[in-house]
């Protein structure tokens, strides 16, 4: 009986001694903000530290503050900048209420200050503001530091915390994305590439960061002739021309992002960069995301200013890009599939050749999507087990054999297909 109250004590003290340790590893200041995105893989942070003297006299206290004060403070700096990435910014590291639970066993080690030191690259040497608080008994400090968001991420995908990109690629491949700059209606995006050195090399930024986190990019410069492919894709009667979503279209990519930038006063003689980025789901046009990130002001540098602002706003587009793609892979790889009827069938032909498709769709698709249904176009968005359909072709060979089973009038024929599009057309031979 004593070794039971015994055991019964010790875990009483283990139970109310935990939270007391979880809480001395959390940050006291959440105060901390994005200064710049410094590169694909780190962050600028300004943080907000605070440190109480737990002394009653106020010798002590000042001898402690004296001591401690700026150290101690800058600990919690340090712990406020990780907080802020993991869950304060616009676009958390934790996106979700499933990754913070996940978390929450690890939150010992994520707060631990030998780790967070592993992934500070640089730290401010001085301070940008030092002030006394609590009524004297405490000091605050604020300090930048940069950080190194990569290895942050690889440890949240290390304890299943994330989703890791490896699992992604291995369910479903690597997502294709095209970058193109926002032109006007009718221009073609492709000649502004070739045309505009600061234009080019906006998009060469946006693929290098692209390249550093394992995307696969798609260059659009290979389409030469962006008016034989309008009238090639020819999806929708009386569409508005888009050439970056036909563009995608054709090439094949899962997303395509576009960008522009205007440049502006920032006082004093100096000029700063503005880029906004948006990224598209190719086969709906859907939005995706869309952000504005700011260079320093500077007196010329253009192509630094560029690089700066691009980096800041496609680092958080990426997170919107990433999400949809882990909500992709619990649907399935995503198709769309445009049927064309062509003239000379009549009505109950039409309709049987409807119903055979929409029969065929739902026999190999897990979820599938009608956007269009009209005597001469059938539109369909659909999502596929990754396992079973690899490429757009094996889903095609499949359609064709489903459309056949379930009594399709004529037959299927391929007018298009690439890795996200199938075009098809109803051949009555």
């Amino acid at each position: 009986m004593k070794y039971l109250l015994s055991s019964l004590s010790v875990l009483l003290i283990a139970l109310i001694f935990i939270p007391v340790l979880k809480a001395q590893d959390l940050p006291i200041s959440r105060q901390a903000t994005l200064v710049e995105r410094t590169s694909a893989a780190e962050v600028m942070i300004e943080a907000t530290g605070i440190y109480n003297s737990t002394e009653t006299r106020s010798r002590r206290i000042e001898s402690d503050l004296s001591e401690n004060g700026v150290p101690m403070a800058t600990i919690d700096a340090k712990k406020a900048a990780i907080w802020f990435l993991l869950n304060g910014s616009t676009d958390p590291m934790l996106p979700n209420m499933d990754a913070q639970n996940r978390f929450r066993p690890h939150e010992s080690y994520f707060y631990d200050i030998n780790n967070i030191n592993s992934w500070i690259t640089w730290e401010q040497s001085g301070l940008v503001n030092r002030v006394r608080t609590a009524d004297g008994t405490g000091l605050q400090i604020t300090k930048r530091f940069r950080i190194n968001t990569d290895m942050i991420r690889s440890e949240l995908e290390r304890f299943r915390i994330v989703e890791a990109r490896a699992d992604l690629t291995d369910a479903i491949g690597r997502p294709f994305i095209m970058v193109l700059p926002q032109a006007p209606t009718g221009t073609n995006p492709v000649d502004l590439l070739r045309d505009n050195s600061q234009i080019r090399h906006a998009a060469s930024v946006v693929e290098s960061f692209l390249t550093s986190r394992m995307y696969d990019v798609v260059v659009p410069e290979q389409a030469a002739n962006l008016d034989q492919l309008v009238s090639a894709l020819n999806l929708v009667e009386g569409q508005e021309e888009d050439y970056a979503y036909q563009l995608a279209q054709s090439i094949g990519s899962d997303i395509y992002i576009t960008f522009s930038g205007t440049e502006e006063d920032a006082g004093y003689g100096t000029q700063r960069v503005a880029m906004q980025v948006r990224a598209y789901e190719t086969t709906t046009g859907r939005l995706l995301g869309t952000e504005t990130g700011y260079s320093q002001g500077r007196r010329g540098e253009t192509s630094v200013s560029i690089e700066e602002a691009m980096n800041d706003a496609i680092d958080k587009v990426l997170n919107r890009i990433n999400n949809y793609w882990v909500d992709d892979m619990t649907r399935g790889v995503q198709y769309k599939i445009v049927l064309n009827i062509p003239s000379g069938f009549d009505r109950d032909e039409i309709e049987d050749i409807q119903f055979a498709f929409m029969d065929a769709v739902e026999a190999i698709t897990r979820s599938s999507r009608e956007n269009i249904a009209t005597q001469q176009t059938l539109d369909y968005l659909i999502w596929t087990d990754p396992q079973q359909f690899g490429s757009s072709r094996s889903v095609y060979r499949e359609l064709v054999r489903q459309f056949n089973q379930h009594g399709g009038v004529g037959r299927l024929r391929s007018v298009t297909i690439n890795r996200k599009l199938l075009v098809l057309e109803v051949d009555r031979s």
